[in-house]
């Protein structure tokens, strides 16, 4: 070969290999490229998609095993007989609690911080919010046992020599609680006293009565010390009772009969449980890391958020310093997509720890239909997200109707354009959007109503894209009722049908779908009186619960004792309670208290501020947080600490046991807010009795 020839040859070598390594390398590249654009795309725009609700837990009834929603059937069949639900039964349902891998959007830089949480994993997790609870659905009359298996770590340093139960300890420990439900508190049901530790595996088994309200409730541990912690991991899920129980001439009935469509078809379910999960990352010397606003942050590549210590990630101030955001069903600022003139029953559940919640939709403001969404709102400063929102979503606010309240169905529908949550209460509404475009769903914090006291931004939590629909709407009120008047018509017995469709005329009244009877003020036994307090003496913060004096000032006011027994109740007695909230004038935040009390709910009477004005009327121009509450059935109840009084009438009914009531500000309950209640039989001459007094008194 000649020596031209060869050099040729060698370079037609050398191109093609290095031709092929230009072609590889663009090919590289341009992989990385689609994949970080890819990725791009999944931070800036994940949150913008429409998305459903929590999964339903994978379930057997009565033999059977599918998704629990799966039982409620939608057939042309069971729509035209009004069989939407399945007959009572047994469910059996396994709950697992793991650490969970996940990621959430922060909007405070743009992108997905990833998560070890403790979850409850129901077999039909979200792969992309595996952390989220399932939706428990069952009906009145059902026997559903739970077992519970918790799977996490069994090396838990927090319970290690715990010396003082009301400083929160044994995270890794836990048991079950079902918010609301009117169910036994004892044995194996509803016992929030009971501690099921790592590597431990419990059967719960709830025996729902065949009168039990239908409503929306949720579950969450109650276990004293770690409450807070797992909550605030995202360990709390919807619990759904859905009823078919027609008014009739005798009973009221369930209001999921009249919320159909003309062809019998239920309105749609919309679910949502909020959250504030407040994860954190720590530096190597295991601080929190923070910014220069002292806003918690996460490097994207290497950290991961946790929930492990109590000292720093608790207390007031520190979910509003932390910039975290209330997550609704796992998503920050998720966006829904709805029609006009549809309507829909939107659940609301406030599954957080402490922060009030208060949401409205507001329309987009004119020419902005197309660019409102999560990713425009990210990586902005408080004040720039404050003009954003400014810009973006200044339009009117959409009509709200309350249907239900913590469950419990209203006597009318209520028409608001803001509500409020705190922690632990649930709202349902039926909505309706008059016209196309994109919807903000606002929390209009501020101070007044606020648990923290402190004042607050407004952040959108998130957006609801509404298309054309096949209904014109000219007054979201008058829509709604003359389709309620239509389903009366359609759906309701004769002799209890026109008693409806008059109720709903006047004021859109629902008093035949009230689940309990009023409670008058001749039907009163006795009386309770409760006090919410946070005291500083020199050794600490106490926090703590007493009685009222004749002045309305506290007294015995005490931190939580596992072994005492504060209140001693009589089955079939109807108390009249009435309550405040105080704060030590050290202070410098007048902290409110939101009650909760377990088993039996309670019907308001009377809210009055320190001036005596009643705040809980009907009348025009109430502006309270508490307008519209009189003659309402909760069972949790927020407590203003600036001298509101709060009186409320309840029945202890069916059941006898112990259990609890405290301050559903879960760090306040872990740290003593918390007290013990008996519910006894009566002896022969009406006080309470119980098996170890009677062989007391034998002896």
């Amino acid at each position: 070969m000649k020596k031209n020839q060869f050099v040729e040859g060698r370079n037609k070598g050398s191109n093609k290999y290095f031709n092929q390594f230009i072609f590889s390398v663009l090919v590289i590249s341009l992989l990385l490229y689609f994949i970080q654009l890819s990725q791009a795309n999944e931070k800036l725009h994940e949150a913008d998609r429409p998305i459903q609700n929590p999964p339903n837990v994978l379930m057997s009834r009565n033999g059977v095993e599918m998704d629990g929603l799966e039982f409620f059937s939608d057939s042309a069949e069971a729509v035209k007989s009004a069989n939407l639900i399945p007959n009572a039964g047994e469910v059996i349902l396994n709950l697992e609690i793991k650490e969970t891998s996940g990621k959430i959007f922060n909007p405070a830089t743009g992108v997905f911080d990833k998560v070890k949480l403790r979850s409850y994993r129901g077999g039909n997790d979200d792969p992309k919010v595996p952390f989220v609870a399932p939706t428990i659905t069952i009906v009145p009359g059902d026997t559903v046992r739970i077992n519970l298996d918790n799977q996490l770590d069994a090396n838990d340093p927090s319970c290690k020599d715990v010396t003082d139960v009301n400083k929160p300890h044994c995270f890794n420990s836990t048991n079950l609680h079902s918010h609301g439900l009117w169910i036994s508190p004892a044995g194996n049901s509803d016992n929030v006293l009971i501690k099921i530790d790592p590597k431990v595996n419990f059967t719960y088994e709830w025996n729902i009565p065949v009168d039990h309200p239908a409503g929306t409730f949720w579950y969450h541990p109650h276990l004293h010390g770690s409450t807070a912690l797992q909550v605030s991991s995202g360990m709390a899920g919807a619990l759904i009772i859905k009823g078919d129980r027609v008014p009739s001439r005798e009973k009221n009935g369930d209001i999921d009969t009249l919320l159909r469509h003309d062809d019998g078809e239920a309105f749609t379910d919309r679910l949502l449980v909020f959250q504030q999960i407040q994860y954190a990352c720590r530096d190597k010397k295991g601080d929190i890391k923070k910014n220069a606003n002292g806003e918690w942050v996460c490097d994207e590549k290497k950290d991961v958020g946790k929930i492990e210590k109590y000292e720093d990630q608790f207390g007031p101030g520190t979910w509003e310093d932390s910039g975290r955001y209330t997550t609704i069903n796992g998503r920050v600022m998720p966006t829904f997509s709805s029609s006009v003139g549809e309507i829909e029953r939107w659940r609301f559940v406030h599954a957080g720890v402490r922060a009030t919640i208060k949401p409205s939709f507001r329309k987009s403001s004119a020419g902005l239909a197309n660019k409102i969404s999560a990713s425009g709102y990210s990586s902005a400063s408080s004040k720039e997200k404050l003009a954003y929102i400014d810009q973006n979503c200044a339009g009117p606010q959409a009509t709200q109707l309350s249907l239900a309240i913590d469950g419990l169905t209203r006597n009318r529908l209520i028409e608001q354009t803001q509500g409020i949550l705190q922690p632990g209460y649930r709202e349902d509404l039926l909505m309706v959007f008059p016209e196309t475009g994109i919807y903000c769903i606002i929390d209009e914090a501020a101070v007044e109503g606020t648990v923290s006291g402190i004042e607050e931004d407004r952040k959108i939590l998130g957006f609801v894209k509404v298309s054309a629909g096949k209904e014109n709407i000219n007054n979201v009120v008058d829509f709604v009722k003359a389709k309620l008047i239509r389903s009366a018509n359609k759906f309701m017995l004769a002799e209890v049908r026109d008693s409806i469709i008059k109720n709903l005329k006047s004021n859109l009244g629902l008093e035949r779908f009230v689940d309990h009877k009023s409670i008058l003020a001749n039907e009163v036994t006795g009386q309770q009186t409760l006090a919410f307090n946070i005291s500083t003496p020199s050794e600490g913060t106490l926090y703590e619960v007493g009685n009222l004096t004749i002045d309305r000032g506290p007294t015995n006011l005490n931190s939580y004792a596992h072994d005492r027994i504060d209140r001693d109740l009589v089955l079939g007695d109807v108390d009249e309670w009435t309550l405040k909230s105080f704060f030590n004038e050290k202070n410098e935040v007048n902290v409110g208290h939101p009650f909760h009390i377990h088993v039996n709910p309670f019907q308001i009477i009377s809210i009055k501020d320190k001036d005596g004005k009643e705040l809980s009327g009907y009348e025009p121009g109430n502006d309270s947080q508490y307008a519209k509450l009189q003659g309402v059935w909760k069972d949790t109840l927020f407590i203003e600490a600036v001298d509101h009084e709060i009186i409320f009438r309840t029945r202890y009914q069916r059941y006898i046991g112990e259990y609890v009531l405290h301050c559903h500000i879960l760090d306040h309950e872990d740290q003593g807010m918390m007290q013990n209640v008996r519910i006894s039989l009566p002896d022969s001459s009406g006080r309470p009795t119980n098996a170890h007094s009677m062989l007391h008194t034998n002896q």
